[in-house]
């Protein structure tokens, strides 16, 4: 029997649906939260800070999941980190309905404010309908427009490394940003651009970078160009259509791949990746893309054998000091992006790309041989899936912690792939789906906070899942 082809696109896609609701919520109702895991032998210690679903701020965990300090007023986009010398970095607030903070700032521990910068660009307030029928909101104020990353001079991936602590005192800071644009060869919708920009210690633009003027390096297809000019998502809301949605930018840093050479991989250049398009890429300074992978990895036999990259977070390239030091890391969602080929499932040639599993990847940026992955196949792939958010931290004992981020799942592994710390996020949205998800997650060493003792260490051994029950 011939089926209509309404029929099987419909059918196509109630399937796609179907596995894509069970690897979300294909874990347990109940389950504890906090530090799970505690192997203090093999993990690394130090401090963790996580950002809160219910945007309530930043929380400074020790190894136990004791909240040493927790900052309410820093509820804006993450990621939050400290610095050396018990310093907090993040941003104040949330400015809805946009996907986008107004202050950034760094604090002491004493929560008085060091630096902040929120002077990028005008902006209006959200126009919020009071109950008894007024409105408040609609004014005109000035904002950072960050969105998702940000860098601070003498750190170039934001995380802790050996001799390279971010400037508490000067400096510049790097921003991803928004701006919005219309890019008539790009799409007849208003675009929510991604514009990154260097700012110096004074709150001034030294650098900029608008990735719609470089398209054309992004290598699209027609059928791409075709799909992101004609379906390209359109927020109402937000007047715009978030068409790339670059989720990180980091500093290449020193590195040995310049130092053998190789220009394209400059320490001042930065590794930036495209959530929608499932591109990685390196901007020289220049403004040029001088390094690049997807949006498709088969165009290549080295990029076929390392596997399409899908809805990726936060690649860098992992700092001197560390092990693997050189290697490309990256959290690969997998879940759904990519612009191109309608189908029927996808008819109108968005989010062509889908897989139910993350992978963790470590790989060789030069050659693109995988160095080491973390992942599951078969049946047990739904075991580690993230659609979205999440990030991962190469720690200096060779350790990897992993922020499976959808979940709440923060866990430390050794190179043998045995997790040996595990903390699972309490703090919880009210929604009617409540939600856990941490954005990122970083760990610093005791000794950046000089202003508290290091905590006891204590080992936490879970308990045997096939006797543990709920006391009645």
């Amino acid at each position: 029997m011939k089926v209509p082809v309404r029929s099987a696109m419909m059918i196509a896609t109630a399937i796609l649906l179907l596995a894509y609701v069970r690897g979300v919520f294909a874990i347990p109702s109940v389950f504890p939260t906090g530090t799970t895991i505690f192997d203090p032998e093999k993990a690394w210690g130090g401090y963790t800070i996580i950002d809160t679903a219910d945007r309530e701020g930043a929380v400074l965990l020790d190894m136990n999941g004791n909240v040493v300090r927790r900052w309410p007023q820093l509820a804006g986009m993450g990621p939050f980190r400290m610095m050396p010398g018990g310093y907090v970095f993040g941003a104040d607030t949330f400015r809805r309905p946009y996907q986008e903070s107004v202050t950034l700032m760094q604090l002491d521990w004493d929560n008085e404010k060091v630096w902040e910068f929120n002077r990028l660009e005008q902006v209006k307030t959200e126009v919020v309908e009071n109950d008894d029928g007024t409105t408040t909101g609609g004014e005109t104020i000035w904002a950072a427009r960050h969105h998702h990353d940000w860098q601070r001079e003498g750190n170039p991936v934001g995380y802790y490394a050996p001799g390279a602590a971010p400037r508490t005192d000067g400096g510049k800071t790097m921003i991803l940003a928004h701006k919005n644009v219309t890019v008539p060869e790009i799409s007849d919708k208003r675009l929510e651009d991604d514009y990154i920009v260097e700012i110096n210690w004074q709150g001034e633009v030294v650098w900029e970078w608008l990735a719609s003027d470089h398209v054309d390096e992004l290598g699209f297809t027609e059928e791409a160009r075709n799909a992101i000019y004609r379906s390209v998502p359109y927020r109402e809301d937000r007047e715009s259509a978030d068409w790339l949605h670059i989720n990180s930018a980091t500093y290449l840093g020193p590195n040995k791949w310049y130092d053998e050479g190789d220009e394209r991989f400059h320490p001042d250049h930065i590794m930036i990746s495209s959530r929608e398009a499932n591109i990685i890429a390196i901007i020289a300074r220049d403004g040029s893309i001088a390094w690049r992978l997807g949006p498709d990895y088969t165009v290549t036999p080295e990029g076929a054998e390392l596997g399409q990259v899908i809805g990726q977070h936060n690649p860098h390239i992992i700092p001197e000091g560390l092990p693997g030091a050189g290697n490309l890391l990256v959290f690969d969602n997998g879940g759904y992006g990519g612009y191109g080929w309608a189908n029927p499932a996808n008819p109108d040639g968005i989010t062509t790309m889908t897989r139910d599993n993350s992978r963790l990847l470590e790989f060789n940026p030069v050659t693109l041989e995988v160095v080491w992955e973390y992942s599951f196949s078969g049946t047990e792939r739904f075991n580690f899936y993230s659609a979205y958010v999440s990030n991962a931290q190469r720690l200096p004992n060779g350790n990897t912690m992993v922020n499976e981020g959808m979940h709440g799942r923060v866990f430390e592994l050794t190179e043998d792939k045995e997790i040996v710390w595990e903390y699972v996020s309490p703090y919880y949205t009210d929604d009617d789906v409540p939600s856990h998800r941490v954005y990122r997650a970083y760990r610093v060493p005791y000794d950046w906070i000089p202003q508290i003792d290091p905590p006891e260490e204590t080992a936490v051994v879970p308990p045997n899942n096939s006797n543990f029950r709920v006391p009645k």
